[in-house]
């Protein structure tokens, strides 16, 4: 072996090493299906902003994939369903992807895991009896470059094949996939891998038919008449999170496999919901989110495991709104496009609280067209709410007495203001988001750490904030041209 690639074989051993000795940790998931979806680079930033240390992409978008380079930040990429055929009936394909998807991006961007598919056994079962011959053909792959102790190969299956669930102790996987779970479990252990699970106590008590309290589903104490307890083995089960776990660890007991690691790949909770799902509410996805996280974080297993963290994915970052289904499928995102909170998040052990923090500012993007900068400044000053009196002749933002600087301050508490509501950060693509703070001297922007400016002052307008407000006839945007030159202080006195 050449001594460049020991040296960068050793790196990444230490790396996986240190990676899989820390404690349990909370990830996310990264869906793409979302009309204004941030610039990768302010999407690393707001990452970082919720101090978020795991992230799992369903494929393995390039542009992602380069922002996350040195960012620490530790990423799970994913094999489509699409292409799980085609990969496990060729070695080739597997290394061609391995060598396009995961080597042509270390050590630089942390990648530490592949999900072969999503839930392949209930969603394409055709594709079933490839499904492990594709997740070996990409580990001899990973052999070959020597990237095996750094990248683990798993794939991620629903509850639905294991038809029983509770009481945990006697769950079985559905017997139609005895094959190919017994040679997935096989394959797991023997590249001492683990196994994926997509856990979501809110279908498990929407569609239990009233079985169980909403209470469990939530992780909320139960009271001592509605204690769930495991007949066979008296495990009490405070949550039906663990509960899932744990059937889970006793359906691969049942084929004589163990010291296997389950990981949630994901579980989260809708924060909206159609007339039909009345569940689904900000309260609940709130109360769900965090008890989940501090559920984890406690680094405890589930009652039959009580020493194997159970190391989860939140789904999802952001609400995607472009996917079909009822109206909850797209609201399952915890952060709003723009980098906000749905709601108040702890996503550490720390006792700081996410609430839509000012750590991303808006300002004007580089090279902005003049005539739609000012079309932008009119509208943040004037539909728009924002406060635009320090902009104003010899107040405290007036000077540097630019279009750019002007239209940065008027952005920027525009965005503070409204984020928390979906406010969005584009004005027709003149804007753009930066952890950078642009406050200068005695000039404040609202959200630096300095500044005294509220960011939640107003009620939202019935239109949170256009990706572009301006169009319509060139007469309304002479008018606000004109608003701006002869009332701007009208604005201001507005806001006051």
């Amino acid at each position: 072996m050449m001594p460049e690639k020991w040296v960068q074989s050793l790196f990444l051993l230490v790396v996986g090493i240190f990676t899989h000795a820390s404690g349990a940790f909370v990830g996310i998931n990264i869906g793409t299906d979302v009309s204004n979806l941030p610039p990768t680079s302010d999407l690393v930033a707001i990452l970082k902003a919720h101090q978020i240390t795991h992230v799992r992409l369903y494929d393995a978008d390039s542009h992602i994939l380069k922002a996350l380079s040195a960012s620490g930040i530790e990423v799970m990429v994913g094999v489509l369903n699409e292409e799980v055929l085609s990969i496990g009936e060729s070695a080739s394909a597997a290394a061609t992807w391995i060598n396009k998807n995961v080597a042509a991006y270390l050590p630089s961007t942390n990648i530490t895991a592949i999900s072969v598919g999503s839930e392949v056994l209930t969603s394409i079962p055709n594709a079933a009896p490839v499904l492990v011959s594709a997740m070996n053909f990409l580990h001899k792959a990973l052999v070959a470059a020597n990237l095996n102790f750094q990248v683990k190969v798993s794939t991620p299956q629903s509850m639905d094949i294991i038809p029983r669930s509770f009481p945990p102790s006697t769950a079985t996987f559905n017997s139609s996939w005895n094959s190919t779970i017994y040679q997935l479990l096989q394959f797991l252990k023997s590249t001492n891998s683990y196994y994926m699970l997509n856990a979501y106590p809110y279908y498990g008590y929407t569609k239990g038919d009233g079985i169980f309290p909403i209470d469990y589903a939530l992780f909320r104490p139960l009271s001592s008449v509605k204690q769930i307890v495991d007949p066979n083995t008296l495990f009490h089960y405070n949550s039906m999170f663990d509960a899932m776990v744990d059937a889970t660890y006793y359906s691969i007991e049942a084929f004589n496999f163990s010291g296997i690691p389950i990981v949630v790949t994901e579980t989260g909770w809708p924060w909206f919901g159609g007339a039909d799902e009345p569940d689904a509410t900000v309260e609940n996805a709130e109360t769900f989110i965090n008890n989940l996280i501090k559920r984890v974080l406690n680094n405890s297993g589930p009652p039959s495991q009580p020493r194997m963290p159970i190391n989860t994915y939140i789904y999802e970052l952001f609400n995607e709104d472009k996917r079909p289904g009822p109206a909850s499928e797209e609201t399952w995102g915890v952060l709003f496009a723009n980098g906000s909170a749905v709601y108040p998040l702890r996503l550490s052990t720390s006792d700081q609280i996410t609430e839509n923090s000012s750590v991303v500012f808006c300002v004007v993007k580089p090279g902005a067209d003049s005539d739609k900068l000012r079309d932008g400044l009119n509208w943040a000053c004037g539909p728009g709410q924002a406060n635009c009196t320090a902009i104003q002749t010899e107040q405290s933002c007036y000077y540097p007495d630019t279009l750019e600087h002007h239209a940065s301050y008027a952005y920027n508490d525009y965005y503070q203001k409204m984020r928390s509501v979906g406010g969005t950060c584009d004005f027709s693509g003149t804007a753009m988001t930066t952890t950078n703070d642009p406050s200068s001297g005695s000039c404040h922007f609202a959200g630096s750490s300095n500044s005294n400016t509220s960011t939640g002052g107003l009620s939202p307008p019935v239109a949170f904030g256009p990706t572009n407000p301006f169009e319509g006839s060139s007469s309304s945007m002479h008018s606000l041209r004109l608003q701006h030159l002869i009332s701007a202080a009208f604005f201001a006195l507005v806001l006051l």
